[in-house]
């Protein structure tokens, strides 16, 4: 594959969210808010490109039995940069993620994308896989964030839509509305799929 459909892969044919399903605990929880969706999806862009990077370069001397565990150790140090830069210049951000920016660590996408791509392809390669992959997540929380957003407040990143009379649809802010939204967007990605012909 070029360099360019790595780089793709990650916003259609495999987004972590609506084609892996994966990463769902986050998305679930953090996505009451559309901002919250670009901070948790930016953080995770920056950790999958910086583990992919350093497991691609390592992946030929890192041996086999103990590859997992070197991976989540390379996670770990990049989450950490990204806890700790967060917290010291995107308080309210970080406050709002809480406990999910840790949680990257054992992240499925990102471990997923250790173990399946970066292990085994060039740096460039998995390089242009992480960001794909990254900006492909942000993309999906975001835009969950916006329509649970949307529908609960009746504001978009905290800019009021609706008017003050709206009747606030407090179930797209609860978990069970979170995955009646991802539902009804796997949907729609599904239908557009079978028009398209996709075969995935």
């Amino acid at each position: 594959m070029s360099v360019l459909n790595d780089f793709l892969n990650g916003f259609w044919n495999e987004n972590p969210v609506f084609r892996l399903v994966l990463g769902m605990c986050a998305t679930m929880a953090i996505t009451t808010q559309a901002i919250n969706g670009i901070g948790m999806g930016l953080a995770a862009t920056f950790v999958l490109v910086c583990s992919n990077f350093v497991v691609s370069v390592m992946r030929k001397i890192i041996p086999e039995k103990v590859r997992l565990a070197v991976f989540i150790v390379v996670i770990a140090t990049f989450v950490t940069i990204v806890d700790l830069v967060m917290e010291g210049f995107f308080y309210e951000i970080h406050k709002a993620l809480g406990v999910f920016i840790p949680l990257i660590v054992v992240n499925c996408i990102i471990i997923a994308r250790a173990e399946a791509f970066a292990s085994k392809y060039p740096v460039i390669n998995s390089i242009a896989d992480g960001l794909g992959m990254g900006l492909g997540f942000t993309i999906s929380i975001t835009v969950l964030g916006m329509i649970r957003e949307l529908l609960g407040n009746g504001t978009i990143f905290g800019i009021t839509i609706f008017s003050k009379s709206y009747q606030a649809f407090l179930l797209a802010l609860i978990p069970g509305g979170a995955f009646i939204a991802l539902g009804l967007l796997l949907g729609m990605m599904n239908k557009i799929n079978e028009k398209l012909g996709y075969k995935g």
